[in-house]
């Protein structure tokens, strides 16, 4: 098993499958890192909820002082520069946390075979240099709308700061397109994870 492994950038636009895609590489053996897990972390630090809190108001908060994500996101994309303060407070902690648990993956022994990481604004940020791969996760406009405001969230609005599904695709390495079933995902996750762990899928995806 090779010292250093694979780490692998994963992306996609919101509603694409992408969480999917991470649940299947961890079953197949993959360490993996979620974005959105980072940050649910990091709106428990007390130094974000204080920014947070003292951009948005404590109405951003929940009864217990963490930051409360639906009622943050409702006025940070209200707000036409309130999506832009979360990032500047975010992003430098999420992309500090990515390069620590990347460093501690490759010291383990022995390392997992493969590393895979979800950034959802990978290509926004400019990080596709700091991956061995990226990996698309796509679906067309209508599906992706239906999965997003069945979670109550806007879909618009959320799109407006992401490259189109087309721009991602033509820039990475491997992309899928997200229309069939759980398992039709799931085959696809195990082809890539077998192409750079070097060895079959250990477990079995949805």
């Amino acid at each position: 098993m090779s010292a250093r492994p694979p780490c692998l950038g994963l992306t996609g636009g919101i509603g694409s499958g992408k969480s999917a895609a991470l649940a299947a590489f961890a079953a197949c053996g993959a360490a993996v890192l979620s974005s959105d897990e980072v940050v649910h972390a990091l709106y428990r630090d007390p130094e974000v909820v204080r920014a947070v809190a003292g951009r948005f108001g404590p109405g951003v908060l929940a009864t217990d002082g963490t930051v409360d994500r639906p009622a943050l996101g409702a006025r940070a994309f209200a707000e036409e520069d309130g999506i832009r303060f979360l990032e500047g407070v975010l992003h430098p902690r999420v992309g500090a946390a990515r390069v620590a648990w990347i460093a501690a993956q490759r010291r383990r022994v022995p390392p997992p075979p493969l590393l895979v990481c979800e950034v959802p604004l990978l290509f926004e940020a400019g990080l596709q240099d700091r991956f061995d791969a990226v990996l698309v996760v796509t679906a067309p406009d209508p599906v992706r709308r239906a999965r997003v405001e069945a979670r109550g969230q806007a879909f618009a609005a959320r799109v407006g700061r992401q490259w189109d599904e087309a721009r991602k695709v033509a820039a990475a390495d491997h992309a899928y397109v997200n229309d069939g079933t759980l398992g039709d995902l799931g085959a696809w996750v195990a082809a890539r994870y077998a192409q750079y762990a070097g060895e079959p899928c250990r477990g079995r995806t949805p």
